[in-house]
């Protein structure tokens, strides 16, 4: 049984009286590729915002570890962001600064590395995404899939043990989304990171995903969770069959 890093307990998501989500239940392993998936407006993004400390939950709990994330002091959430990185779904890179300025600034902001030792960590993130020697171009001047390849790097910049995505693969034609994935698998099994993704690409989620949350947004609550291959194989709701076969039925896959 892989240990748990995040666990979620009773979680409630709501504007105001409006509530998104309700009484989600799961637990993300360390080292897992767990993936947030379900339809258009269940709450996938909105779910991201409340495991990595942007939207408070209306009710219920979110531990990292043992630690009770949203009961904990802002120092102590402080120190539990630090541990996290993230990749928005536009890569969220600065079109002014290179790749290079883009990568160090956490560094600059949150270590004590000199410039020399940034300049190395730096290179080092790059050659990690397959971007080495692309220190000195700006964002507009590579492709799309670079652009998240590079907005990768910076979400690693400091070494964090949790990776979030949002829509990693949105915008990028299939080869590109599927040299993603395999980059994805590749930091997972060679730095033990814990990938947590939102995605509805059908591609991404059998290629890598190793466990899942399924949201509903008619029920506004989770239907299931569990490796995404064996939900489809398994599942006997029709909601879940229809989402991972696109409405082909499993005889149509």
């Amino acid at each position: 049984m892989t240990a748990a890093h995040i666990t979620v307990e009773h979680l409630t998501m709501a504007y105001g009286d409006f509530v998104i989500q309700r009484d989600l239940n799961f637990t993300i392993g360390r080292g897992e590729v767990f993936i947030v998936m379900g339809g258009s407006g269940c709450g996938k993004s909105t779910l991201l915002k409340h495991l990595i400390g942007l939207q408070q939950p209306a009710k219920g709990e979110v531990f990292y570890d043992k630690q009770n994330f949203w009961s904990a002091d802002a120092e102590q959430r402080l120190q539990v962001m630090r541990r996290i990185g993230v990749l928005y779904q536009s890569g969220a890179l600065f079109s002014s600064l290179t790749l290079a300025e883009n990568i160090a600034l956490p560094l600059g902001e949150f270590t004590a590395l000199t410039k020399a030792e940034i300049a190395d960590m730096v290179s080092y993130k790059l050659a990690l995404v397959g971007l080495a020697g692309f220190e000195d171009y700006y964002p507009a001047e590579i492709s799309g899939g670079m652009q998240k390849r590079a907005g990768l790097a910076r979400a690693m910049a400091l070494d964090p043990e949790i990776l979030f995505f949002d829509e990693p693969s949105a915008g990028l034609d299939p080869v590109s989304a599927r040299l993603l994935d395999d980059l994805i698998i590749s930091l997972r099994d060679t730095l033990g990171t814990t990938i947590v993704a939102v995605t509805h690409e059908l591609a991404s989620i059998f290629a890598i995903g190793t466990d899942s949350v399924f949201l509903d947004s008619d029920s506004k609550t989770m239907l299931a969770t569990g490796n995404p291959k064996q939900l489809l194989a398994e599942s006997e709701d029709p909601r879940i069959i229809q989402f991972l076969t696109r409405g082909q039925g499993r005889g149509g896959r």
